[in-house]
């Protein structure tokens, strides 16, 4: 069964090292780009490029180079026309070797903005246009799961300001305007417990995004598919470490019988986990880290009605686009 990603959600698990591929439908205001990975143990340094194209000698809009080196940094800068510009660098190290990391990049219309692990970390003022980048670079001393492009709209034309002198390698405006957007602004780092209000309820075809980490000390963490003026559920997904995933709903004030069978728990302890939550005309069908996980078979028919999300337990959550 193949994963199919929420409307301006782009997904790529598991990538391998060195990781160069464009970026979908380019670089634009709004976007966001989620890399989950682990340091290595001997971690010496890593970088990611938003590079002005494929080639190992092109230029780099925005250069992102932690070392750790005895003075341990991140370094920053932007390479033009061959040469390196004037280093930016934060002598601060946000990373800690052999552990998990989210590194997020936000595009925004001054900067880029960077978060680590849910806490803004540097701002890096565009030194080149965004239009000209067309790749990102990810290589060094770390191990990739994911790399996730995120919303974003494609202005119909390049403002005069922004507008780059010549066009970027492999422009293609067919390809920009196939960039899929999102239904409506993601939310980013929101408090646990949280609650969303579904608006227009669940139709089919309708995906729920949920990004978020497992507490070391994780028991047990709830998502709830809710009726708010009922409290009926319909659907509730809850981990449990050590013991699988149960599924179950809450009508008319009583639970239902328990789903258990599972062939893998992707919530353990000390990781991220990436969850895609798919409503169809007779089930649900759940992803998570791009891998099919399970279907539920809808016990309450009028799906619409579910208008609220509620995520809660012994987690920490990095995205939700509902």
């Amino acid at each position: 069964m193949a994963f199919v990603p929420a409307p301006g959600y782009q997904p790529t698990y598991n990538p391998t090292l060195p990781y160069n591929r464009p970026i979908p439908g380019g670089l634009n205001i709004g976007m966001s780009v989620y890399i989950q990975g682990v340091a290595k143990e001997k971690m010496r340094r890593f970088h990611v490029n938003f590079a002005v194209g494929q080639d190992e000698g092109a230029d780099v809009a925005f250069h992102f180079n932690p070392r750790f080196d005895g003075w341990d940094k991140v370094v920053f800068n932007t390479k033009q026309g061959g040469q390196w510009g004037e280093e930016e660098k934060k002598r601060s190290m946000p990373f800690n070797k052999g552990t998990h990391f989210e590194l997020v990049f936000m595009v925004l219309a001054e900067h880029y903005k960077v978060v680590v692990n849910g806490n803004p970390f540097y701002e890096f003022k565009h030194r080149l246009p965004l239009q000209m980048v067309t790749h990102l670079q990810v290589d060094g001393d770390l191990e990739l799961q994911s790399i996730n492009f995120l919303g974003g709209q494609p202005p119909a034309y390049p403002g005069p300001m922004n507008a780059p002198s010549y066009p970027r390698p492999g422009y293609n405006p067919q390809q920009m305007n196939s960039l899929p957007i999102m239904g409506g602004p993601p939310t980013f780092n929101p408090p646990v417990p949280y609650t969303g209000k579904l608006h227009g309820g669940l139709t089919a075809r309708r995906t729920i995004i949920i990004k978020g980490f497992v507490l070391p000390t994780a028991k047990r963490l709830m998502i709830n598919f809710k009726v708010g003026s009922s409290g009926d559920i319909a659907l509730h997904i809850n981990p449990r470490m050590g013991e699988g995933v149960v599924r179950n709903s809450f009508l008319n004030r009583a639970w239902g019988s328990e789903e258990k069978n599972i062939s893998y728990n992707p919530f353990r302890p000390g990781q991220f986990f990436d969850l895609s939550i798919r409503c169809g005309m007779d089930r649900f069908k759940i992803f998570a880290n791009g891998q099919h996980l399970f279907d539920y078979s809808h016990r309450f028919p009028a799906f619409h009605l579910v208008d609220t999300l509620e995520i809660t337990g012994d987690l920490t959550l990095s995205y939700v686009q509902i």
